[in-house]
């Protein structure tokens, strides 16, 4: 199964869609997710889930929960993907969109320090291609998720600056101004952006509104 948390939580099998419920149910799937490859325990489960504050009837909530993200497994041709393991659950998480971007954006990166910008380029416009907004944003206001949220949201930061670096080096400076003015309005506390902003424009022939930007 291929696990989309770059936006909206989403699931494919075989790049077909797979329902996997509302609510508690999805917001299980998505604290899993956050913990992929990691035993979460029941206790934490339950304290994560219900903030704090669970009901009696939790513990049983979360069984029918567990069963339910299994059968859906089951279904899509990945039972094995949910595995009990003492003294909680692990999600063996398989492809996500998060491991893609993060890859993609170390090979730009890569690319980039070789001196490759068009390889760079390439790699790091699919790597952002694949956000469709806040990463795991229905949970988003959930304290557990904002630890990776804040991680992803600055790999996104670092890849897009990698991207403009590659595409300054191959000429494209007017073009970027359009891209970079909105960038830096957004966080205009980021240096390295605001940096390649002053180079877009002092390289577009704007030497003003570059000193402006400085």
């Amino acid at each position: 199964m291929r696990f989309c948390v770059l936006g909206p939580l989403e699931a494919y099998a075989n790049g077909r869609n797979v329902a996997v419920g509302g609510g508690r149910q999805r917001a299980l799937l998505a604290l899993l997710l956050v913990h992929a490859g990691q035993v979460v325990s029941r206790d934490r489960l339950i304290e994560e889930l219900w903030a704090g504050d669970p009901p009696p009837t939790a513990a049983q909530s979360l069984n029918v929960y567990l069963s339910r993200l299994r059968r859906v497994f089951r279904e899509a041709g990945a039972e094995h993907l949910l595995i009990t393991r003492a003294p909680g659950y692990v999600l063996q998480a398989g492809e996500t969109d998060a491991a893609q971007f993060e890859s993609l954006a170390a090979g730009g990166r890569d690319a980039l320090a070789a001196g490759e910008p068009g390889q760079a380029a390439r790699l790091l416009a699919e790597a952002l291609a694949l956000w469709r907004g806040t990463a795991f944003a229905e949970v988003a206001d959930e304290s557990w998720a904002k630890a990776e949220i804040v991680r992803l949201g600055e790999l996104r930061w670092s890849a897009t600056e990698d991207w403009i670096e590659a595409e300054l080096a191959l000429g494209h400076h007017s073009a970027l101004v359009a891209k970079l003015e909105p960038l830096v309005s957004r966080d205009p506390t980021r240096e390295r952006l605001v940096g390649q902003l002053m180079v877009a424009l002092y390289r577009s022939g704007r030497q003003a509104d570059a000193l402006t930007a400085y």
